[in-house]
C-alpha cells in the first residue's frame, strides 16, 4: 500500500519533515517514491506540491492524519495557512465571574429600558 506521510529530519528537539510518498512496508526514513514538499513545525513554514499530492490521493494513496491536515490547510502555492486561535480558555472561576458580569449588564440594560418606557406612558395619558 502506498502512503503519504512525514519523514523526520533535523537534529534533537528541532525536527523538520519532508512530505513523501512511500510504500507502507518501508521504514520512516526509507527511500521515497516521490518527495512532495517539506514542513517545519517550529516556524510553521511549509512548501507542498498540492497538485501532485491530490493526484496521488486519486490514485489510492493513503494519507496520514498530519499530512491530511497540512494538505487541507495549504493555499494554491503550497504554503501553510496557519490560523492562530483567538479564543482564550478561562478557568472556572474566571468563567463564573464573566457570567456574573454579563448578568449584571443585562439587568442594568433591562432597568434602563423600563425607566425610559415609564415617562413615555405618562406623556401619552
Amino acid at each position: 500500500m502506498v502512503k503519504i506521510r512525514l519523514k523526520r529530519l533535523g537534529y534533537k528537539k528541532n525536527p523538520t519533515y519532508r512530505i513523501i510518498v512511500i510504500d507502507s512496508r518501508n521504514k520512516r526514513e526509507g527511500a521515497p517514491i516521490e518527495e512532495l514538499g517539506h514542513y517545519n513545525p517550529k516556524t510553521k513554514e511549509m512548501k507542498l506540491n498540492k497538485e501532485s499530492a491530490l493526484n496521488w490521493v486519486k490514485k489510492g494513496a493513503q494519507v496520514s492524519e498530519t499530512v491530511q491536515y497540512l494538505i487541507k490547510n495549504c493555499d494554491e502555492n503550497g504554503a501553510l495557512v496557519y490560523n492562530k486561535k483567538t479564543e482564550v480558555k478561562l478557568s472556572r472561576k474566571a468563567q463564573a465571574k464573566l457570567e456574573e458580569q454579563k448578568q449584571k449588564e443585562a439587568e442594568a440594560a433591562a432597568a434602563a429600558a423600563e425607566s425610559s418606557e415609564a415617562p413615555a406612558e405618562e406623556a401619552q395619558n
